[in-house]
């Protein structure tokens, strides 16, 4: 009886410990964040490109095993982040394509013989992904009208939802929302931290002549919609790899990849609704 109680403590101590290295390290990081983004302009590209550059790196060596040509993915990373402060998304893309060139001409000359596919592939998807999702963060920042709002409602709205879907789906969650994928994500959290990146949007964005009234609701959705993939986008990507996480650099909250992995794909989704809806 002691010996079972003992047993389900210890269990208990690792989900404890995991839970406020999580708070600890949000209250920590996001103050940080929403600093950088408030001021803008290069600041916000020299976060992007740090959190990018860890966030690749932790990808490579996440699929070391493909022989992914890591230098034409960090230059392919800095050239498109350098290319959207400097031109915008033409310059973005110009930057990023030329990971696909680089990554051949690696290629070319490496010792190691593997598919060229898989290396190259593999290499363009991390640039890509890391890189263009980013990009469009520093896009949303730089918006001509209420940037500074769009970026500040983009991220606190996933860092919301991430967070209510994950208590929740601690506390409640009984029914699976991708078990093949990630077996801890759950229904109820997808519903709650929806319902939270609804909330979140139509109150920062209430009456500010900016993407408000029913656009918001409809925003907070996308960006509910867009953080899930993303997050299940990264699960797959480990799953293929066999890791649980993409590193320990964030403690509870794992590598920086799982971090920002909602964010790539909301950040990109949100700016191209918010020109839809023509508030840019």
């Amino acid at each position: 009886m002691r010996a079972a109680a003992a047993a389900s403590a210890d269990d208990r101590s690792p989900r404890l410990s995991a839970f406020w290295s999580r708070i600890v390290i949000a209250l920590g990081l996001l103050p940080v964040v929403l600093g950088l983004v408030w001021l803008g302009g290069w600041w916000v590209v020299a976060l992007a490109a740090v959190a990018g550059a860890i966030a690749l790196h932790e990808y490579f060596g996440m699929i070391r095993e493909l022989r992914p040509l890591a230098l034409a993915g960090f230059v392919g990373l800095g050239l498109a982040l350098l290319g959207v402060q400097l031109g915008g998304i033409a310059w973005m893309l110009g930057g990023f394509l030329v990971t696909l060139g680089l990554a051949f001409g690696l290629y070319l000359v490496a010792r190691t013989r593997t598919s060229a596919t898989v290396a190259v592939g593999s290499t363009v998807l991390g640039a890509g992904w890391i890189g263009l999702g980013l990009g469009h963060v520093v896009l949303l920042r730089g918006l001509p009208a209420h940037g500074q709002l769009a970026a500040f409602t983009v991220i606190l709205a996933v860092f919301a939802a991430d967070t209510m879907a994950y208590f929740t789906g601690r506390l409640v969650g009984r029914h699976r929302l991708a078990p093949a994928l990630s077996p801890g994500k759950t229904w109820e959290g997808f519903v709650a931290g929806t319902a939270t990146a609804v909330f979140v949007a139509f109150v920062a964005l209430y009456k500010t002549g900016f993407v408000d009234g029913w656009r918001s609701i409809a925003l907070g959705f996308v960006i509910a919609l867009a953080a899930a993939l993303g997050d299940l986008f990264e699960s797959a990507l480990k799953r293929d790899m066999h890791v649980k996480d993409s590193g320990s650099l964030l403690a509870g909250h794992g590598g920086m990849l799982d971090r920002i992995d909602a964010l790539l794909f909301a950040g990109i989704a949100s700016y191209y609704l918010i020109r839809a809806f023509g508030a840019a």
